[in-house]
């Protein structure tokens, strides 16, 4: 069985959604960061050698670490969910453009936000980066109800991980049509299943 690596509310909040959607059978296991032990009592090290979450166990013994990949290699375990393109087609390209300006412009752009001595005039140039980001994404979205069309994918799960990151820190600032977006990826059943199963909410 397929064990997901996670931290509550981190971004293995994104694979744990994606396996939610597909429908496949998995175990959580979950990481005390503090004491660098998962909840089955291995040291967190031995599985995934970086350090942070997510790491997704195989059935194989093998480990995928990095939740970009995790994510397509969930969708792609489960074709019928339709959470990705196939392979080899162009829409899946544009999927992997939206993971990878998620993972680059949004995810990463939001971790200087948890520095408790982060300097103010540089959490406003942060803020001011990733508002603009944020108003891309709404005029991309337009009135589409999903990043990529009529159906979720992968690339939304992601994107609840990193709104909810900037609704932590400014509530009430994302432009309308991502304010509609975010209440719509949190009425999704896999979306509510894995938020209270992390003790979420």
């Amino acid at each position: 069985m397929l064990k997901l690596c996670y931290a509550p509310g981190a971004c293995s909040l994104s694979p744990h959604v994606a396996l939610r959607e597909a429908n496949l059978p998995f175990e959580l296991v979950k990481l005390d960061f503090k004491n660098r032990k998962l909840s089955d009592g291995r040291d967190y090290a031995s599985v995934n050698p970086k350090g942070y979450v997510p790491a997704l166990e195989l059935d194989d013994g093998q480990v995928l670490t990095e939740g970009v990949a995790i994510v397509q290699y969930i969708a792609d375990r489960a074709p019928d969910a339709e959470l990705a393109p196939p392979n080899g087609t162009f829409d899946r390209v544009r999927l992997q453009e939206w993971l990878n300006f998620i993972a680059t412009e949004l995810h990463k752009g939001t971790s200087p936000l948890f520095a408790s001595n982060l300097p103010a005039d540089y959490r406003t140039t942060v803020h001011d980066r990733l508002a603009g980001r944020f108003a891309f994404i709404a005029k991309s979205l337009g009135d589409k109800p999903y990043l990529t069309g009529d159906r979720f994918t992968i690339a939304d799960g992601y994107m609840l991980y990193v709104l909810r990151v900037w609704n932590r820190f400014y509530p009430n600032e994302l432009p309308a049509p991502l304010t509609a977006y975010f209440a719509r990826l949190n009425e999704r059943p896999s979306v509510k299943a894995a938020l209270a199963a992390e003790g979420l909410t």
